[in-house]
């Protein structure tokens, strides 16, 4: 009998709902597992399903959150990304920067991006992700702003010093708020849609740029104009998401008593433990003692070298086709909104059939082709083959590191260490960018063969990783049900009782 077969009706009467709602975390926690000494298979409460709220809150949550923090991402990725467009308007030589100090000035921003993840991702956690990503937001879209006023090469390297600063935990600060509405099936496609944005960023900024550099003004440069009207749109979004943006399901306004408490139990069972736990830092670092989670982490430093280096060289790239600073901002424009297709239907396609290691492989594999096709080739003998290894970069991207990120979200129900490992792992992703700023040397221009074969290694490197990986979480899985005597998957086991994660026996991992 499959789970749609044996699906219960709980909405009929108020007593039976209330039954099965009012569970208990800590006897839970206290009855259900000790750790991973648990010598006896305990009773698994069976998991219920409403098909008719699960569609309508499903519904109502989608619109209410999805539109304002794809935007919101949207804002983020341009904010980050637009120094790439900047440099096709000559920012360099407007601002004298020369030789080396162009691949400093990307790098400085990758280490207050790593340092500060962790601990502003705990406050995130703290003061509630609602409250404080329209706050993140506020800040970098300032520091756009006041980037309009740099005039040599030191201010343009401290304003990216603190943009990196106020980034750093916006994406992991995004992706845990989204676990805390969504179950684990639901997660990629949403990431993948509010993710989509940075790709279709990649793509507006090319339009924009195109727009802002036609612009004649006798005071400002074309890049001046890029950063005030990014700078300024960023900052009047992140007023209206403060306002909009629902704290939590038993709050929002959009939810009747019944969704609400519904709603609760949604993610009580498939998603997490008790998010209203203290913030507790010492059981949030537990979660890297597996080994698993240290080879998530190399993943997201593999997979983060091709990411980089598009959304920080792809213009260069696109440069070797020899077309003008016009069309090759231009021509940006398809690869990127391809490679948000591709990420959405991919993580359609992996929440349908529950599987996510599969699809990573297959999208680091796409990019890891189109980078050796790039380096390979003679790009003006063949431009058609060229630029369509640009559709392969982009087409695997952004797709390897949101189903990477969605992986161990799913595989890490304690509300804690689900936000650590996304504030560890998503800026572990954006720090391999001082690989990617320092492999593309001006001595390589303009195609750069050296830093094209090093990021397919990378993602060679990733594949062979996340393919070791999935044959432990398979052969675990079969252990565990030895063990027990019994045959469950993940989706048989409430995530309320599997705070300790792989350190309870009745864990079952998401692969």
């Amino acid at each position: 009998m499959n789970k749609d077969e044996k699906a219960i009706e709980i909405n009929h009467e108020v007593n039976r709902k209330s039954s099965v709602l009012s569970f208990d975390t800590e006897n839970a926690n206290q009855d259900a597992l000790v750790g991973s000494e648990i010598a006896a298979t305990p009773e698994i409460e069976e998991i219920y399903f409403n098909k008719t709220l699960e569609r309508l809150i499903v519904r109502k949550l989608d619109f209410k959150i999805l539109p304002v923090i794809a935007v919101m991402y949207l804002f983020n990725a341009l904010d980050k990304g637009n120094i790439s467009n900047a440099k096709t308007d000559h920012i360099d030589k407007d601002l004298g920067i020369k030789g080396q100090q162009w691949n400093l000035m990307l790098s400085i921003f990758y280490i207050p991006f790593v340092l500060c993840g962790l601990p502003f991702s705990l406050l995130v956690r703290k003061y509630n992700a609602a409250n404080a990503i329209p706050v993140l937001m506020f800040t970098f879209g300032c520091i756009t702003l006041l980037a309009v006023s740099a005039f040599n090469f030191g201010s343009l390297l401290v304003a990216r010093l603190f943009l990196g600063a106020c980034e750093s935990s916006f994406l992991p600060s995004i992706i845990y708020y989204l676990s805390t509405f969504y179950r684990r099936r639901e997660l990629a496609t949403r990431i993948s849609i509010f993710y989509a944005a940075s790709a279709i960023a990649n793509a507006f900024s090319g339009l924009l740029a195109f727009g802002c550099f036609q612009i004649n003004s006798k005071k400002l440069h074309g890049w001046q104009i890029l950063f005030l009207i990014e700078g300024s749109l960023t900052i009047s979004f992140a007023v209206f998401a403060f306002i909009v943006l629902p704290r939590d399901t038993q709050t929002t306004s959009v939810l009747n008593d019944e969704e609400k408490e519904y709603a609760a139990y949604r993610i009580k069972t498939d998603s997490s433990d008790d998010t209203s736990k203290k913030v507790s830092f010492r059981d949030a670092m537990k979660v890297f003692k597996h080994p698993v989670v240290l080879l998530w982490m190399l993943v997201e430093v593999c997979i983060g070298v091709p990411l980089n280096s598009i959304n920080n060289w792809f213009p260069q790239i696109i440069g070797v086709l020899g077309k003008s600073t016009v069309q090759t901002n231009l021509y940006t424009v398809a690869p990127n909104v391809w490679g948000a297709v591709v990420l959405v239907v991919l993580a359609v396609i992996s929440d349908k059939v529950r599987i996510r290691s599969i699809f990573v492989c297959f999208a680091v594999l796409c990019t890891l082709v189109g980078f050796a096709v790039f380096g390979a080739i003679d790009v003006q003998a063949h431009l058609g083959v060229a630029y369509f290894s640009c559709f392969l970069m982009t087409m695997g991207a952004s797709a390897s590191s949101v189903l990477t990120s969605t992986w161990y979200t799913n595989n890490t129900p304690g509300a804690n260490r689900r936000a650590v490992i996304s504030a560890v792992g998503v800026p572990l992703a954006n720090a391999a960018g001082l690989i990617s700023t320092n492999i593309f040397l001006p001595k390589d221009a303009p195609k750069y063969i050296p830093a094209l074969g090093i990021t397919a290694g990378f993602g060679g490197l990733a594949i062979v990783v996340i393919l070791c990986i999935l044959l432990f979480m398979i052969y675990d899985n079969r252990r565990r049900n030895k063990e027990q005597g019994v045959n469950r998957t993940f989706e048989d086991v409430p995530t309320y009782i599997l705070s300790e994660g792989p350190n309870n026996i009745n864990f079952r991992w998401m692969y």
